[in-house]
This record gives structure tokens, sequence and C-alpha cells, in this order.
């Protein structure tokens, strides 16, 4: 891969739940190594259709996982339906000099592991360690107005404005930041980023949707 002239400054922002991970999302695959599929289930619907905030999801999820140990978290890790390139991607991104951030809902000993992936940065919900032994801190728990102000930071930190970032999600809680940012990119995403997005992708590989903002910057 080469990256456009022009294009090296970019800090490219990727969520996580739906876009990273194909159909998917990290508290469903956490919940999956304990055999609470149905019970996640029956949150995220709360979650996406009836109003559930996202700090008593993160309440009553960290009471769901009360058992949770770190070779689960692994597992539920390396089994995720993960998107085909993203290392690929991240590396062109960086080799450009680029940058490449995550910014999720999702809990951050969770998130923070794509740092191994060649991640500039990853934010995620702060939650106690695990195993468990304190309750969930309500005001460490994102929401979408917190991705655009992490953004903001970042941005700051790596010396660029919203002009130059590109933006990949999925949802309702990407549609805050779609709004910030000029360029993005809509990945297998939902009816609430309808007319949002500079850019549509559906399929299993980054390197795809990736492209679509090469194109679009030669």
């Amino acid at each position: 891969m080469t990256t456009p002239p022009g294009s090296g400054r970019r800090l490219h922002l990727f969520d996580l739940d739906g876009t990273l991970i194909r159909g998917s999302a990290a508290a469903v695959e956490i919940s999956r190594q304990l055999g609470l599929a149905e019970e996640i289930a029956a949150l995220e619907e709360a979650f996406l259709l009836r109003g559930l905030t996202p700090d008593e999801f993160a309440v009553r999820a960290r009471e769901l996982w009360s058992e949770l140990t770190t070779e689960q978290v692994t597992a539920a890790f390396e089994g995720a339906p993960w998107l085909a390139g993203i290392r690929e991607v991240w590396a062109d991104i960086r080799a450009q000099g680029g940058r490449c951030a995550v910014i999720s809902l999702s809990p951050d000993f969770f998130v923070e592991r794509l740092l191994d992936w060649g991640a500039d940065a990853a934010h995620g919900s702060r939650w106690p360690s695990v195993p468990f032994t304190a309750p969930i801190h309500r005001p460490g728990i994102l929401n979408a107005a917190a991705k655009v102000s992490i953004a903001q930071r970042l941005c700051a930190e790596f010396g660029v404005s919203f002009e130059d970032c590109v933006a990949y999600g999925d949802s309702m809680s990407d549609a805050a930041l779609f709004a910030a940012v000029p360029e993005t990119v809509a990945v297998n995403a939902d009816r609430h980023l309808a007319g949002l997005s500079r850019h549509s992708y559906t399929g299993t590989d980054l390197r795809e949707a990736y492209e679509l903002v090469r194109k679009s910057a030669a």
C-alpha cells in the first residue's frame, strides 16, 4: 500500500464494536466466554432500542462478569471476528507519517490490547482491573460525546486538526464524531449513519475501506 501525497499527516480514528469487529462487540465476545450470550444480548437490546445509558450498561455488565478472568478476556479478544488487514492498514498509515487511534465505549482492558497491533492510541471506558475487586466508576464510562472530546485531545497531541481526521464507525455512537470530521467511512453501518458518511463500505477487510479514503485523496 502506498498512501497518496498530502495524506501522511492524517489522524485515522477507528470505532471498535461493529467496525473493527464485524457483527459483534467486545461485550458480546466477553460474555460468550462466560456462557452469558443471552444475558448480554438483552443488555445490548436495551442499549440500542430502549435508551439504556452507557454507564448503566457497564454497571449491569460488571454484575454479569463478576467472575471474569484475564484468560477469558484474552480468549474473547483473540476469538473476535476482526476485520482482515487491520495491522496492515495501521502500519501503512504510520509509515506515511500518519497516526491511528481507537476510541470505543467498550472496556479499556479490551480496547488497549490494540496498541500491540499498531494503534498509536486506544481509548476505552475506564473499568476496574480484571479480576474485578472494585465497582464501576460511572464518570469513567464513555458516551458518544466523549468520542468527540477524546478526538480533540488526540488532535492536539498529534498536531493536527479535525480537518486532517478520518473517522471509521458503524452506529449511533459514532454519529457525533461523523458530524465533526469531514472525511468519514461507514463500515458495515446501521441506519444511524445514513447520510452522515462520505464513504460507505460493507465487507470483511479494512484494507478495502481504507482504499476508499486513499482514492479520494489521490
